[in-house]
Formats: C-alpha cells, structure tokens, sequence
C-alpha cells in the first residue's frame, strides 16, 4: 500500500469532497481518499500494484480539479 498526498487548490465545499472521493474510489486499488478542504489536500492510500499516481491524477481532473505539482 501506498500513500500519496496531492495538492488540490480548488477544493472548498462538500461537492468538492464527494466529486473528488466518487471519481477516485472508481478506480481499482484505492483504499481510502481523503479531502482536506482547508489545506486544499487529498491524500490517497492505493496499491500501486492495481493503479498509478497518474490515474489518480488523472480521475481528479476529470472531476474538475487541478492537481498542482
């Protein structure tokens, strides 16, 4: 298992946390997704094994959110 930790800028409400916890936890390997709105984070915990950093990326984005680097 791991753990990752994103920087989300646009996050700031209830929908944010449910678009962004609904896209990610879709996909396989996903253990838990957390959405910290006053720090603007999401931490991840996946198995790299069964997904990458990149489709979480990625499913952040297609929610409608930027991932900062």
């Amino acid at each position: 298992m791991q753990t990752q930790v994103l920087r989300v800028p646009g996050v700031s409400c209830e929908h944010c946390r449910r678009a962004i916890s609904e896209s990610v936890g879709k996909l396989g390997g996903i253990r838990s997704v957390e959405v910290d709105l006053a720090a603007k984070r999401v931490t991840v915990a996946f198995d790299p094994g069964r997904t990458t950093l990149k489709a979480i990326r990625e499913a952040i984005e297609e929610a409608g959110y930027d991932v900062e680097e």
